[in-house]
């Protein structure tokens, strides 16, 4: 989460982007940061709770990152994808990221604009968890 914040303060100063300071923002910042991070480290504890090589990670790490960040808008819009692609995005955490992410710090929107994106990432993370939790060994 620390990583985020500062990748976010530098990136957003290095841009110019001046809805930074404002304090609406940066909380809504926050609360975006801590939600997308939880939201992918639950995601992460599913899909590896039962790896046991030290390599599979590193292979599945490329292949999500890759799979997720496309469809997810920060490159194109998603409205200007086919529909498939659009499903796909509808599903994929990065998507509700990336929005929450461009309404606060390029649209200059509040709080209530991200709303459904929290509420997403939020539900997201108690599923992929709840998911998550009954699947690791219980063995010492």
């Amino acid at each position: 989460m620390l990583t985020g914040v500062i990748i976010t303060v530098i990136g957003s100063m290095l841009a110019g982007v001046g809805t930074l300071f404002n304090p609406g923002t940066a909380l809504g910042l926050i609360i975006m940061i801590l939600l997308t991070s939880v939201a992918f480290n639950t995601m992460m504890f599913l899909l590896m709770v039962r790896v046991e090589d030290p390599l599979v990670p590193r292979a599945m790490f490329g292949i999500l990152n890759t799979l997720l960040f496309f469809p997810s808008g920060s490159i194109y819009p998603v409205q200007a994808f086919p529909w498939w692609l659009r499903v796909i995005a509808t599903a994929d955490p990065f998507t509700y990221a990336v929005h929450g992410f461009k309404s606060l710090l390029l649209k200059e929107t509040g709080l209530s604009a991200i709303v459904p994106d929290m509420v997403y990432l939020t539900a997201f993370a108690v599923i992929t968890l709840s998911l998550a939790t009954p699947l690791f060994k219980r063995t010492l």
